[in-house]
């Protein structure tokens, strides 16, 4: 079976249910659609189709650049937030997801929990995307390693280090190391954990690669040696308990001083939206070192490459 017809018609819910090849090979559709979209080639793969977009969160990259992909593919997208619809009135998932079904070739869900998207999954014979829950956020994650890709060339053998919340960016980001072969080193306060599931997943991965998943306190461990440094928001969204992240994550903002800790040719990444004055410097963000706005550009490409491949 080639790799396409393994991949058409799969549900996109987590890197967790893909093999590292299989990962590597959407990345490389991803690269050749980016290429085709600079050269301004068309790429209408999915003309005739038609993809609902259901989103519980606020978005501005996830919804502009799914909507963006949806339209370069030739397809056509539906957006609505669940108070518009009769989800607001008590109308089950089930019921819905049977509906859009009908309805669209694949609906694209960002929502609170995980078993929110498993839902609509269960309920639905056409894919559904995961465009981001509490517990991960995948098409992050490939736009992540699609930018690494770019400016490193490999993903396999690198240290990357992370600071921030221990939430879906996290997850996803501890989950491709172990996957596709790269250490991941989590610099956080003392006291906190990621999720069980994903630290257990991403150790055994990791030992098979032979790297290492690494949670730490000291900052200056996670970013020695590192040649990607990764900040990301102290409070995400939904999250009430705002002032108390700050304080508790303060000591651990990405500046110029410690980014020199890291390799000198290590690249500064942030998904975005970021917290300029809080997770990391102006002078970083906008350093000769920040690939941050290549890395919100690809979000578009890698999403274009899910669709491409896996809508029938």
């Amino acid at each position: 079976m080639s790799m396409r017809d393994r991949l058409r018609g799969r549900d996109f819910l987590t890197l967790m249910d893909f093999e590292p090849a299989e990962i590597e090979f959407i990345l490389d559709v991803a690269a050749d659609l980016k290429r085709r979209h600079a050269m301004r080639e068309p790429h209408e793969l999915l003309r005739g189709r038609t993809v609902a977009m259901v989103f519980e969160k606020h978005s501005t990259r996830t919804r502009f650049s799914f909507q963006a992909a949806v339209a370069h593919l030739g397809a056509q997208s539906f957006y609505a937030v669940p108070e518009q619809m009769q989800l607001a009135r008590g109308e089950p998932i089930r019921d819905t997801a049977r509906i859009i079904d009908r309805y669209c070739d694949a609906l694209v869900i960002r929502t609170y929990g995980q078993e929110v998207a498993e839902e609509y999954a269960e309920h639905m014979v056409n894919p559904v995307i995961n465009a981001l829950t509490d517990l991960t956020h995948p098409c992050q994650g490939l736009a992540d390693m699609l930018t690494i890709r770019e400016h490193k060339g490999r993903l396999e053998g690198l240290k990357l280090a992370y600071v921030g919340d221990l939430w879906n960016v996290c997850h996803t980001l501890m989950v491709c190391g172990g996957l596709m072969g790269f250490d991941v080193r989590v610099a956080v306060p003392k006291g906190r954990s990621p999720a069980k599931a994903i630290t257990d997943f991403a150790e055994e991965n990791a030992r098979r690669r032979g790297t290492e998943v690494v949670v730490t306190d000291d900052l200056g461990e996670a970013l020695r040696g590192a040649d990607v440094v990764y900040a990301n928001t102290f409070h995400s969204m939904g999250q009430e308990d705002v002032e108390e992240r700050r304080r508790a994550f303060a000591a651990y903002q990405i500046n110029g001083e410690n980014l020199g800790w890291a390799e000198p040719d290590a690249i500064f990444m942030h998904c975005l939206p970021g917290y300029r004055g809080e997770e990391m410097t102006d002078e970083v963000i906008e350093g000769p070192q920040s690939v941050v706005f290549d890395q919100g550009e690809n979000r578009m490409h890698t999403e274009k490459a899910i669709l491409a491949l896996m809508v029938p």
